[in-house]
């Protein structure tokens, strides 16, 4: 009888990646749950196993095997105290740093606490026994490539160290019947003293999330990488990039399906954390071939869900490095900025809405000074319209959350009192952290402008979750939290600043607005501070907001247009090309 491999992806999943890492030996123990695993890789020449009933002697087996060949050993067992025996070999694994892979199997996790023969909870364990414990579901194959090849690079690491893999045994009806099954993506892990791999031919980008400072020393690896690779820079308001290959692309990401001009990159090298920028993420994440990500912490980050390779060094040691070559004249740095300059040239008439204000504000903002933005639809608004690249802009994109904004304003303006710090968020938002303008260490060079407009407009938007399945006068309820904090009333915030020492500003509408903000922007600084209080309404807000998503009606004609522009004709015909 011929046997082949299980139809069990998990188990599919692990074995192309101990291979991928080159990681043969295995101790096996006798058990019911590894049974899937272990029949896979008996018949597969290239894993070379071993028998050991006692799982305690297995381990210190593996101890002993690790050491002296220097290799990662797998070691695998079935649930109950079968796995708990592994704990002696695997602590002495741990102050040994031998590189040992623990598999053990269970029946289910649900199972767990329900007095099912041999279930038991493996979810904790002592702090010296692994490096780290990763735990597989059997639904989610892009949670199980990650994990499993975290966990594989993890074995030999700064160091190394032992690894457990929980894997449940929910496929009991497998069979030994695939001859040959799709490869799961492997993820590689290199440092500096590693051989860096050779970047791939074709386009190539660069996307920033939130970031801290940029060195002039950075600011110039990143630029001559770009020079050299014909590759692009895209940043939201969090990036603090300004080089000369930065493009904002929120505003042509926002645009209909038939309006893409985010053709195929065959890398895309993510640094940065969380991103403000979710619309270019998405159309970026569609697009891109693989993922190269660059961070001192070498931890396997996919957002993308694309990684392929995680360079554990610093931004500037990797761009120099491959900045190599003749420089290009940058085709896709102009065809971006060229469509960027396109689509604001067009913006028609707004409503007055938060949409408005930031169309009106960001060409005022003084130059070098601070702009803090909001969390969810204040950054979205914002990052639509250009700034002064002498502006420099924060968000607390770390976790998005709705608290502390206002608070990471004022902390801010205390670096530079001789500075100027604007802050922007919406009504919710504002009340939330509103205590810290009693804060007696608060300057006056801070000026702080809220969209009020009754509520989280985020939910409220033109086919978001809520309005799309709810309706606005239901989403108002309770997901966007209407009717709180005075609904809107003209005084609270009034007397509230004005007590506090604000200079207060308000406008409900574009008369008043045009008067008001031309003083918020003064560039010099005012004996007070300033509080600038905008009375919108959510149904002006939601159609300005539409009307930026869909101001290239015309898209198919505007693209070409741009391509043969930049490109001439003979570069279309390429692209044509390429695209059939």
């Amino acid at each position: 009888m011929d046997f082949y491999y299980t139809n069990g992806r998990n188990v599919q999943i692990l074995i192309s990646v101990l291979k991928a890492n080159n990681i043969s030996k295995v101790i096996v123990s006798p058990g019911t749950t590894n049974i899937e695993f272990v029949a896979s890789i008996q018949h597969d020449d290239s894993f070379e196993m071993y028998s050991c009933v006692d799982e305690r002697s297995a381990a210190y087996m593996a101890c002993g095997l690790a050491a002296e060949s220097g290799d990662p050993v797998v070691l695998t067992c079935t649930e109950a105290t079968a796995s708990r025996n592994y704990f002696s070999g695997l602590t002495e694994a741990y102050h040994r740093k031998l590189p040992i892979l623990a598999v053990t199997c269970l029946h289910d996790y649900s199972a767990i606490g329900h007095l099912e023969p041999q279930v038991i909870d493996r979810s904790v364990s002592p702090n010296d026994v692994f490096k780290l414990k990763v735990e597989l579901t059997n639904h989610n194959e892009w949670d199980s490539v990650v994990k499993i090849n975290n966990a594989v690079l993890e074995l030999t690491r700064r160091g190394g160290g032992p690894v457990h893999i929980n894997l449940p045994w929910l496929n009991k009806d497998f069979e030994l019947r695939t001859k040959e099954f799709p490869p799961a993506r492997v993820i590689k892990r290199y440092n500096y003293s590693d051989t860096l791999p050779d970047l791939p031919n074709g386009r190539i980008g660069v996307f920033v999330g939130s970031h801290n400072e940029w060195t002039k020393a950075q600011t110039d690896a990143i630029d001559r990488f770009c020079e050299t690779t014909n590759a692009v820079v895209f940043c939201d308001l969090t990036s603090k990039y300004y080089g000369k290959y930065r493009v904002k692309t929120q505003l042509l990401a926002m645009q209909p399906k038939d309006y893409d001009i985010f053709s195929r990159f065959d890398l895309l090298i993510h640094i940065g954390e969380e991103t403000g920028d979710l619309y270019t993420h998405g159309k970026l994440r569609r697009c891109t071939k693989e993922i190269w990500r660059v961070s001192p912490d070498g931890e396997l980050r996919d957002s993308f869900r694309k990684l392929r390779n995680v360079f554990e060094m610093s931004e500037e040691y990797f761009f120099n490095y491959y900045a190599k070559g003749e420089n290009y004249n940058n085709t896709v740095l102009s065809q971006y900025k060229n469509d960027y300059s396109g689509l604001i040239a067009s913006v028609p008439e707004l409503p007055f809405s938060s949409v408005y204000a930031a169309s009106v504000m960001s060409k005022a903002i003084p130059e070098n000074s601070v702009l803090h933005l909001g969390v969810s639809d204040t950054i979205r608004v914002w990052s639509m319209f250009p700034l002064s690249e002498t502006v420099r802009t924060s968000c607390n994109a770390g976790c998005r959350g709705i608290d502390g904004c206002v608070s990471a304003l004022i902390g801010a303006s205390l670096v530079n009192k001789d500075k100027l710090y604007f802050g922007v968020t919406g009504d919710l938002t504002f009340f939330y952290d509103m205590n810290v303008l009693g804060n007696r260490e608060l300057g006056s060079n801070v000026r702080i402008m809220i969209i009020n407009n009754n509520g989280g407009n985020i939910f409220r938007h033109k086919n978001a979750p809520a309005e799309r399945r709810m309706g606005m006068d239901n989403a108002n309820k309770f997901v966007a939290a209407a009717g709180h904090f005075g609904r809107k009333s003209h005084s609270l915030l009034k007397h509230y600043t004005q007590d506090l020492g604000f200079e207060y500003l308000s406008a409900d509408n574009k008369e008043e607005f045009l008067k008001a903000y031309k003083r918020f922007t003064e560039p010099k600084l005012t004996d007070k501070p300033m509080f600038f209080e905008v009375f919108t309404t959510a149904e002006n807000d939601n159609e300005a907001f539409h009307i930026m998503q869909t101001i290239a009606t015309d898209s198919k004609h505007r693209a070409k247009s741009v391509v043969k522009n930049i490109l001439g004709k003979q570069g279309t015909q390429i692209v044509k090309k390429i695209k059939k």
